[in-house]
């Protein structure tokens, strides 16, 4: 029978947290978890109406303006065919701008959890 080269150590063994230690970290891992909460499906349901509020404002107040501007002003160019799509461009922006910030929160709120 020969032994695992692996399971050898050289040096002390680590030394094994205090009891104390051990029941202090669960318990603050608990009360961190009971005040942030896991986020339901609501929650999901909810950030997912916020997302497509913030596309849709900017477009319908840029359709809005843009046949306005189109009865007071005629032309050769469409203003509400322009400022439609300037609605879209800026509420993608916007929706993309708050996801990664949201993202970035719970990658550092991970990060802090691991560490």
């Amino acid at each position: 029978m020969t032994r695992d080269p692996k399971s050898t150590r050289t040096g002390p063994p680590p030394a094994d947290p205090s009891l104390a230690e051990q029941v202090g970290a669960r318990a603050a891992r608990k009360l961190k978890a009971r005040r942030s909460g896991t986020p339901g499906v609501w929650f999901g349901l909810g950030m997912m109406g916020l997302i497509g509020w913030s596309v849709a404002m900017p477009m319908l107040l840029g359709a809005v303006l843009g046949l306005w501007l189109d009865q007071r002003y005629p032309g050769g160019h469409s203003w509400t065919l322009a400022l439609l799509m300037a609605g879209l461009t800026l509420g993608c922006l916007n929706a993309w701008q708050w996801v990664s910030k949201e993202d970035r929160a719970m990658r550092d709120a991970q990060d802090e959890h691991d560490a």
